[in-house]
C-alpha cells in the first residue's frame, strides 16, 4: 500500500483552526465563502435547464387538481425523491398524487414503455420521473401515445437522445449554465418544487384555498438522507442541502421514518453524521430496492406516526440483514473462484480487470460484490448475476472502478472492439451496468482484463491511500475529533480527513467475529482503535503503521477518543 499525502496549496485565511485550515485547503477551498452552509448561499434554481416550464406545469396540475404520478428509481436517492415529492405537493395542495417504483426484477431501469403501460390505468394526466428518464426516450414516446405528459428531473449524464418531455430538469445537460452538476437527484427534486411553490404563491393560491403556505427547509432531511446515500460529491451546494438536513435531524424536526431507522441503528438522532446516514440509514432503505421493492423504503418515509414508521423500518432492518449475509457469502466465493483461478493459471501476473459469476448470485447484491472486490484488491471489478426470466440466456453485471479509470469508457472501448458482445450498459467514472449473453462471461472476463490493462496505467493499478498527514501526539485528542466532526459535513468529493502515524501495538483483540480492538501507544499515552473486516496481526508484533480518522466513541459511560483505522500494517 502506497501512502501519499495531500498537497496542502497557500489559501487566504479561512477561519478555521490550523488543522482544519489545512484540511479545507487540500480539498479545494479557498476562501471562506465555500464553507458558508446557510440556505441564502444555495445555487439559484433559475439556472437549471427547463425548471421554469416544468414549475408551470406542475402548478398548474395542482390547481386543476389533476392526477400527478411520481416515478422513482429503485435505490435510496429515487425513494427520497419520491417521498419528497408526494410530501410537498400534498402539501402545496394536489389531491391526487401517488407513485410507482419500478421493480429492478421485473421492468430494470427507468421510464420503460412497459412501466408506461402498467402505471397507464390509473391515468394519470401528469408523470414525474425524479432521480431518472434522461435516457427514457422510448418511455416518454410511450407515455405521449397515450396522452401523458411527462416531466423529466434526473442528474444521470444524458445520451446522444433527450426525451421528448414536456421538461427535463437536468444540471448535466449540454449547455446548462447550473454552476454544480454534483446535484443527486433529490436535490433536482427538491429545487423544481421550490419553484413550484413559488408559481402557486404568485398565483394566489394558497390564499385563495386557505392553506399554509409549506416552508420547504423542513424537508430537508430528506433530502440530505438522498444526497449522502447517492454519494455525490459534497461540492460546497451540496453540503449547504446536506448540513441543513442534519441539522433538522439533530433538532427532532425528522420525519418519523429518519428516526426509526436511526433508533434500529443504534445512533443518536441528536448527534447524527453524514457518515451515519451513509452507513447506517443509507443500507437500510437501498436492501429494499435490491431485494424486493423499493415501495417498503418509501411508505417508510411517507409514515406520518412513529409506530407507523417503526413497524416498515424493521422490515427494512431484516432485509438489510438479509442483503448482509448474501454479500458475505457472495463475497467469500468470488475470493475463492479468484484464487482457484489465479492458482491455475500458466503466469503469475495479477489481473488488471476482475469479473466473477455465479448462478447463486443475486441480481441486487452485486453492486456490492463488486465494490468490494475493488477495495479488497484495487482493481475494477465486475459482478454478474442471471438477468431472470425476463430474460433467461442473460446476465446482468455491476461495475465499480479505481480512481483514474473511467468504467464506462472502458465499456465504450469494449463495445466498439467487439460489436454485439454488450447488450446494453451505461454508467459513469465509478460506476456502471451491463448485461451480456451468458455463453460470453468466460470471454467477456478475458476481454475485459485486456481492456483494463490496455487503458489504465500501473500507477491507477497500485493501491494507495491520500491522507492528511501526520498528528502530533498533542493533537490525538477528543476535542480535535469533536473539532473535525463538526467541520463537515464530509463525504464524496469533500472526505473527511485521515491521518497516518506509526505507534505501539499494547493489545489486539477481534471483536464482533470480523473486527479488530486495538490498544496503541503513542508518545503521550495510549488511545483505542477499531478496525473493520480486518485481521488480527501476526503474533509478536510491536509496531504498526495506521490510517485512521478521530473519532468520539461515546458507548460508555463517558465520551473518549477512538480511531477508526482504514489500513493497519506491521513494521518491522
Amino acid at each position: 500500500m502506497r501512502i501519499e499525502t495531500r498537497l496542502v496549496p497557500v489559501v487566504e485565511s479561512l477561519g478555521a483552526s490550523p488543522l482544519l485550515q489545512r484540511v479545507y485547503a487540500a480539498r479545494g477551498v479557498q476562501q471562506p465563502a465555500q464553507l458558508e452552509r446557510g440556505l441564502s448561499n444555495l445555487l439559484p434554481p433559475a439556472d437549471l435547464p427547463d425548471i421554469e416550464i416544468a414549475a408551470q406545469r406542475l402548478a398548474a396540475a395542482v390547481m386543476a387538481n389533476q392526477k400527478i404520478l411520481i416515478v422513482g428509481d429503485f435505490d435510496a436517492d429515487g425513494a427520497t425523491s419520491v417521498a419528497l415529492c408526494v410530501r410537498v405537493l400534498k402539501a402545496l395542495g394536489a389531491q391526487q398524487v401517488d407513485f410507482a417504483v419500478p421493480n429492478r426484477f421485473d421492468f430494470g431501469y427507468g421510464l420503460s414503455p412497459e412501466i408506461v403501460d402498467f402505471v397507464a390505468p390509473r391515468e394519470p394526466n401528469l408523470i414525474v420521473t425524479v432521480d431518472n428518464g434522461v435516457s427514457s426516450v422510448q418511455g416518454v414516446a410511450r407515455a405521449a401515445e397515450l396522452g401523458i405528459e411527462v416531466i423529466v428531473t434526473d442528474h444521470h449524464l444524458p445520451g446522444e437522445e433527450l426525451p421528448a418531455a414536456t421538461a427535463v430538469v437536468n444540471p448535466n445537460l449540454k449547455d446548462a449554465k447550473f454552476a454544480s452538476g454534483n446535484l443527486a437527484g433529490v436535490g433536482v427534486a427538491y429545487y423544481v418544487l421550490s419553484q413550484v411553490r413559488r408559481v402557486l404563491r404568485e398565483q394566489d393560491w394558497f390564499v385563495s384555498k386557505g392553506i399554509a403556505e409549506p416552508n420547504l427547509a423542513q424537508y430537508l432531511d430528506l433530502v440530505a438522507l438522498g444526497t449522502v446515500a447517492d454519494v455525490v460529491p459534497l461540492d460546497s451546494n451540496n453540503r449547504i442541502l446536506v448540513e441543513q438536513g442534519l441539522m433538522r435531524i439533530r433538532a427532532g424536526r425528522c420525519i418519523p421514518g429518519i428516526k426509526a431507522m436511526l433508533e434500529l441503528a443504534k445512533r443518536s438522532a441528536a448527534k447524527v453524521s453524514a457518515q451515519d446516514i451513509g452507513f447506517a440509514v443509507g443500507p437500510r432503505l437501498n436492501a429494499a430496492g435490491r431485494l424486493e421493492d423499493m415501495s417498503i423504503g418509501i411508505k417508510c418515509l411517507l409514515a406520518e406516526d412513529l409506530a407507523s414508521a417503526r413497524h416498515l423500518a424493521t422490515a427494512l432492518d431484516q432485509l438489510n440483514r438479509t442483503r448482509r449475509a448474501l454479500e458475505q457469502d457472495m463475497v467469500a466465493d468470488a475470493e475463492l473462484m479468484l484464487t482457484r483461478h489465479a492458482e491455475s493459471a500458466d503466469d503469475a501476473e495479477p489481473k488488471s480487470g476482475i469479473c466473477v459469476y455465479d448462478t447463486t448470485f443475486h441480481q441486487g447484491v452485486v453492486g456490492i460484490v463488486a465494490g468490494r472486490l475493488r477495495e479488497k484488491f484495487h482493481r475494477p471489478a465486475i459482478a454478474f448475476a442471471d438477468a431472470g426470466d425476463a430474460a433467461p440466456d442473460e446476465v446482468k453485471g455491476s461495475a465499480r472502478s479505481v480512481d483514474g479509470l473511467h468504467i464506462r469508457d472502458v465499456l465504450d472501448y469494449i463495445a466498439n472492439q467487439h460489436p454485439g458482445l454488450l447488450i446494453k450498459f451505461g454508467g459513469h467514472a465509478m460506476a456502471a451496468g451491463l448485461s451480456i449473453k451468458r455463453v460470453h462471461v468466460e470471454r467477456f472476463g478475458v476481454i475485459f482484463d485486456k481492456a483494463v490493462a490496455k487503458l489504465a496505467n500501473a500507477e491507477v493499478l497500485e493501491a494507495k491511500r491520500v491522507v492528511d498527514g501526520e498528528l502530533l501526539s498533542a493533537e490525538l485528542t477528543l476535542d480535535q475529533a469533536r473539532e473535525i466532526a463538526a467541520g463537515g459535513p464530509w463525504g464524496s468529493g469533500f472526505p473527511e480527513p485521515e491521518f497516518v502515524g506509526e505507534f505501539e501495538l499494547v493489545n489486539q483483540r477481534v471483536v464482533g467475529e470480523q473486527h479488530l480492538k486495538l490498544v496503541l501507544r503513542h508518545e503521550l499515552g495510549l488511545v483505542d482503535g477499531i478496525a473493520f473486516r480486518t485481521p488480527p496481526l501476526p503474533t509478536g508484533t510491536q509496531r504498526v503503521q495506521v490510517v485512521y480518522k478521530l473519532s468520539e466513541n461515546d458507548f460508555g459511560q463517558y465520551p473518549t477518543l477512538q480511531l477508526m483505522v482504514e489500513y493497519l500494517a506491521a513494521l518491522p
